[in-house]
Order: structure tokens, then sequence, then C-alpha cells
């Protein structure tokens, strides 16, 4: 028996595949929370819109509402031709494993996660180097001594990003203090904005007038909790400067988008190769924004901070400690 949720879904990825295979159309599965999350899969949706503004080539597109989704998407956009069929997320990982064997003639790739395939490119950042940034520019602009984070899920991902943020905010200040919080143990803890201000509050109670979020949609919820009570928030992913103007110290990118718009461009062109892709400063997978919303809140010594300690990690005068080939955290 066919449930009403299984037939929404079923019709629903019959949507997403209605255009014809004869041109290879690349695909993107987008993780849960939507396309539009403010965050890691609107950053893959901005390089989305790159491709198609710079080739006029149509991108089959399909979000998750569950994880369990996973493997019957990315099969479909598969058997119907697509190429490169792109996961975002490390959620996917285990669902492309199985899907990638399968079609041995398909081009994949996965975002933020390593699928060992002959015909898988994988990509990861190096969060540890933009959340060095994070870390040094929230130091030099805490009046309190204590800073915040709020990650999502407790995985290795997010405790590089922890270790970084401590990195960096110590080279600037050693006597500063670092408070955080992990936001749970399962992909949910991605999706949850209320969770998310709780444990903003909860910071800013202990002291911390400055707290990066590390946790995608709960995210938005502690940069609410951050404005809200009139201290500043750093933003991640994608750029947050704009969701509280004066209030959002800076952004701290995964340029996921430079990992969609390279995995589909280099298919097209016929160059597309599997393997790992390690993207950091240097190689323009992390960086952190400075625009108009923002502006008034970095300082020209905090700006050429930042700006020097990217020129110094980029060239590797500053090693930044990585939780996952290194081993726990020093901090």
């Amino acid at each position: 028996m066919i449930s009403l949720k299984s037939g929404l879904f079923t019709a629903a990825l019959a949507a997403a595949f209605t255009a014809s295979a004869a041109f290879a159309d690349p695909a993107i599965v987008y993780s849960v929370g939507g396309k539009f999350d403010g965050s890691f899969n609107e950053s893959a949706y901005t390089g989305v819109q790159r491709f198609q503004d710079e080739t006029g080539a149509a991108v089959r597109e399909f979000a998750l509402e569950r994880d369990s989704q996973s493997l019957q998407a990315l099969r479909n956009f598969a058997s119907r031709g697509s190429e490169p069929v792109v996961a975002i997320g490390f959620n996917q990982a285990n669902a492309l494993g199985q899907v990638a064997p399968d079609f041995p003639e398909t081009d994949f790739a996965i975002v933020d996660m390593v699928v060992d395939q002959p015909n898988v490119r994988s990509y990861v950042f190096k969060e540890q180097e933009g959340a060095y940034i994070a870390g040094l520019l929230a130091a030099m602009a805490t009046k309190s001594g204590t800073i915040g984070f709020v990650g999502g899920m407790d995985i290795p991902i997010i405790q590089r990003f922890l270790c970084g943020y401590k990195q960096g905010a110590q080279a600037a200040n050693p006597k500063v203090s670092v408070v955080f919080n992990m936001t749970g143990d399962t992909p949910a803890a991605f999706t949850d904005p209320v969770r998310g201000g709780e444990l903003a509050i909860g910071q800013i109670q202990r002291g911390a007038d400055v707290i990066i979020q590390a946790a995608g949609g709960t995210g938005l919820g502690v940069l609410q909790a951050a404005a809200d009570a009139d201290i500043l928030g750093i933003g991640t992913d994608s750029n947050q400067n704009g969701l509280h103007p004066g209030k959002v110290l800076t952004s701290i990118r995964k340029r996921v988008d430079n990992a969609v718009f390279d995995s589909f461009i280099s298919a097209r062109d016929g160059t597309f190769a599997p393997g790992i892709q390690v993207l950091g400063l240097a190689e323009g997978g992390m960086d952190w924004v400075l625009d108009e919303n923002n502006a008034d809140l970095v300082s020209d010594d905090m700006k050429a901070a930042a700006d020097k300690a990217v020129a110094d990690i980029s060239a590797g005068r500053i090693k930044v400690h990585d939780v996952v080939t290194e081993g726990a955290c020093p901090l």
C-alpha cells in the first residue's frame, strides 16, 4: 500500500525529472532544511544560479524533506541521465555510496563528505581556517572578554570549526574565554532555530557578547537571539550579514557555491575527475565577508589583522589545527 506522503514524494520527484535527458542536464539534491535555508543549501543554490547564468543550461533540483529520501532521489536523477549528480551534505554520503556503483558511467559529486568511489568527486573544506578568522575578529570585538559558539550536530566538521575559532581567538587575545554548545547528535540539529536561540541566550547569560553559529538553519535562531540581546552574531556558510544589519560582525562563508559550480562546469567541459578536492582559504573554499551591513563593526585594525591572517594561513605561515587529521583540539 502506498501512503499519501509516499505518493506526494514520488510525484515531486517525477516533476523534478521532467526535463529531457538528451542533454545530460546536471542535477542537485539539496540537504534537509530547504533550498532557501539562508545557509548551506542556499549557498549551493547560488552555485546553481551562477552556472545557469553563465551557460543558459537547465539544472534539475530536488530538496530533501528527510534524509531517507536521498537514495531514491540520487538514483532517479542518475537513471534519467543527469550528469553530474551532486549531493549536498554529509548526511547523503551513505546513499551516494550505494548509488554510485550502480551507475559506473555517471559522474557524481558530494559536498562536505568523502565517498570513496571511482566516479565520485568529494568536496571537503578547511573549516578551521575560516573559523580562525572568525575567532580573531570576535576576540578583537568583545568587550566582556567572553565569546560564544553554537554548533549544530556534534560531528568532526563542527569540532573542526570550534577548534579553529578558539585558535583564532587566542591569537588575538590569550585571555579570551570561549563558551560553546552543540545542538544535538542527529542531522535535526541543523534545523532547529528555536533551540539555537535558547543556546545563544544561555551563552549571553554567561557573559558572551559575540556568538558564532555553525549550525545551518539552527543558526538563524542564534543570530536572532544575538540581535535581540544587542550583542554581535557571526554567520556561516552564506553571507548572513544582511539578516540583522549592524548586529552580525561578519560571515564566514563555506564556498559551497564554488564547489557546485566547479562540478557542473567541469562535467560540461569534459574535465570532471573523481577524487577529493580540499578547499581552504587559499583555494577559495572559505572566506569572510565585509560589506555595507557590517562595515561599521570592523575597524581598520580588525580588517588588517584578518587580512594578514588570511595571507599567513594561505602561505602556510600560520598552521590551524585540524581535529580530523591531527586529533583532539589542543585548546
